[in-house]
C-alpha cells in the first residue's frame, strides 16, 4: 500500500512549501501525490492572510483537499475532521495517489493518523461554557478548569478557549478528563512521520517577519471583510491567532502596535506548544528545514 508522508514541525518551518516541493518531485517519479491539510484554520474560506494559506501560486498545480471548506460561522470539529481527513486519504490511495499530510496541529495529526477516539458531547453543556467563556473570557476560564482539573489545564494554553470549553464540558459529563492522549499507535498502514527542525531564534525572527508580512499584505481588511460575512459569531474562527488581536484593534483594545506584537507573541507560544507536543513523538523522524535536497530524498525514499 502506498505510503502517507506527514510533515510536521512548527509555525514557520516551511511545511506548505516543502509538501509542495515533495508532490513535486513525486511526480517526476512518476508517482502523484496530492496534499491533505490538517491545520484546523485552513478549513476556513476568506481566512488567507492570518493563516498563511498557502495560495494558488504558491500550490504549482498540486491539489489541496480541506482547505476553503467551512464559512467562518461554522465551528471546526477534530472529530468530523478525523472522518473527512481519513475519507480524503482512502480515496487518494484508491486512486494511486500518495497523501501528504501536513499539520500545523499536533491534535489534528493525532486525531487524523492514530488510533484516537472522542468522548460524547452535550450542546447544552456546551453552550453554557462558551457562555462563560464570552462572560469572564478565556484566561479566567482557563483559571477555573486549573481548579478543577489542574493535570488538564497544563495541557492547554490559556488563550485557546474552544479547547477549555471542551475539556469543561467533558469533565461535567463524564466526572473526567484525561489529562494525557492515547498511545501513539497508528490507525492507518505506511506512515512515514517527518518533523522540520528549525532554530529556535531563526522560528522566532520568521514568525516575527511573518506578522508584519501579514500586515502588509492587508490582514485588517482581511478581518473587515470576514466581518461582515459573520466573523464575530464563529466559536472557532474569531479566537484565531491573528484574527482574535486583529478584532481587538478594531474595537480600540489593542493600538495597531499593541495588537501585532500580540499576534507574535501568541505565535511563538503556539509554535513552542507545537513542538512539545511533537518530540514527545518518538516515531517522528526530525530533519533541517530549509536544507534544499529535502524534498528529492523524501521522494527517493517514499518511492523505494
Amino acid at each position: 500500500m502506498l505510503p502517507i508522508l506527514a510533515l510536521n514541525g512548527p509555525t514557520a518551518s516551511g511545511k506548505s512549501a516543502l509538501a509542495v516541493d515533495v508532490a513535486v518531485a513525486l511526480a517526476w517519479q512518476g508517482q502523484p501525490a496530492e496534499v491533505v491539510n490538517a491545520d484546523s484554520m485552513l478549513v476556513y474560506r476568506g481566512m488567507d492572510i492570518g493563516t498563511a494559506k498557502p495560495t494558488p501560486a504558491e500550490r504549482r498545480g498540486v491539489r489541496h483537499h480541506l482547505i476553503d471548506v467551512m464559512d467562518v460561522t461554522q465551528t471546526a470539529s477534530v472529530a468530523e475532521f478525523q472522518a473527512a481527513a481519513r475519507a480524503v486519504m482512502e480515496r487518494c490511495r484508491a486512486r494511486g495517489v500518495l497523501p501528504i499530510v501536513v499539520g500545523g496541529s499536533a491534535l489534528y495529526m493525532r486525531a487524523i493518523l492514530d488510533h484516537f477516539e472522542f468522548p460524547g458531547t452535550d450542546a447544552d453543556v456546551r453552550a453554557r461554557w462558551e457562555a462563560e467563556l464570552d462572560r469572564v473570557g478565556p484566561e479566567a476560564l482557563h483559571a477555573v478548569l486549573a481548579e478543577r482539573a489542574p493535570d488538564t489545564a497544563a495541557e492547554i494554553l490559556p488563550g485557546n478557549g474552544r479547547r477549555i470549553v471542551r475539556a469543561l464540558e467533558v469533565l461535567e459529563l463524564t466526572g473526567g478528563h484525561a489529562p494525557t492522549l492515547p498511545e501513539w499507535t497508528y490507525a492507518l498502514p505506511n506512515v512515514v512521520s517527518v518533523g522540520l527542525e528549525v532554530d529556535r531564534a531563526l522560528m522566532d525572527a520568521r514568525i516575527a517577519e511573518r506578522v508584519d508580512r501579514m500586515w502588509a499584505d492587508g490582514l485588517v481588511d482581511e478581518v473587515r471583510a470576514l466581518e461582515r460575512r459573520g466573523l464575530r459569531t464563529g466559536r472557532t474562527a474569531s479566537r484565531a491567532i491573528g484574527y482574535r488581536q486583529v478584532l481587538q484593534y478594531l474595537d480600540g483594545e489593542l493600538s495597531e502596535d499593541e495588537a501585532k506584537q500580540a499576534i507574535v507573541r501568541a505565535t511563538k507560544r503556539f509554535a513552542r506548544k507545537q513542538l512539545g507536543w511533537f518530540r514527545r513523538d518518538e516515531r517522528v523522524t526530525w530533519l533541517t528545514a530549509g536544507d534544499p535536497g529535502l524534498a528529492q530524498t523524501l521522494a527517493e525514499q517514499l518511492t523505494r
